[in-house]
């Protein structure tokens, strides 16, 4: 089964996550980045975050590979921001038609997902969806327990 581990991350959770799928599945992965990097840090970074979410923006990315076709599985990680899937993930959604695919998803928080996977959910109408997990900030957590707790989550999405 070909798979791909489509995802955005703002502080390193999800790319730590990515990566992790990756090796394990052997899977493509393409980290998308907006075209705006500036990092902001405190306040400002969920002021910032919470007005993008709103707002309703959709930012625009830097350029990448990817052509739904070409999997059997495509995994697709994002943080939550606001209680929502973040906007980098609303705006490759809303670029690239993916319909009748299988699909996993996960989502990285600080410890309130809301209704972040039902929303990323209700983005993928047409496709199967194989699975959902969160993380609560894994790049700050045991390593370990992360590796554990995606390795489970890989026997269940049929990776």
């Amino acid at each position: 089964m070909k798979t791909a581990v489509v995802y955005y991350s703002f502080d390193g959770n999800c790319a730590l996550v990515a990566k992790r799928l990756g090796s394990l599945l052997n899977a493509d992965i393409v980290a998308l980045e907006t075209a705006d990097e500036k990092k902001r840090t405190g306040f400002a970074k969920y002021a910032w975050g919470g007005s993008q979410v709103i707002m309703r923006k959709k930012p625009a990315l830097r350029p990448y590979s990817f052509d739904p076709a070409a999997y059997d599985l495509i995994i697709l990680g994002t943080p939550v921001w606001a209680g929502s899937p973040s906007p980098a993930i609303a705006s490759f959604l809303s670029q690239t038609k993916i319909t009748g695919k299988r699909i996993a998803l996960f989502v990285c928080h600080a410890g309130g997902r809301g209704k972040a996977m039902e929303k990323f959910e209700a983005m993928l109408p047409g496709n199967v969806i194989a699975g959902k997990i969160d993380f609560i900030n894994p790049a700050r957590g045991d390593p370990e327990e992360t590796l554990k707790k995606t390795a489970e989550w890989v026997k269940t999405i049929g990776g």
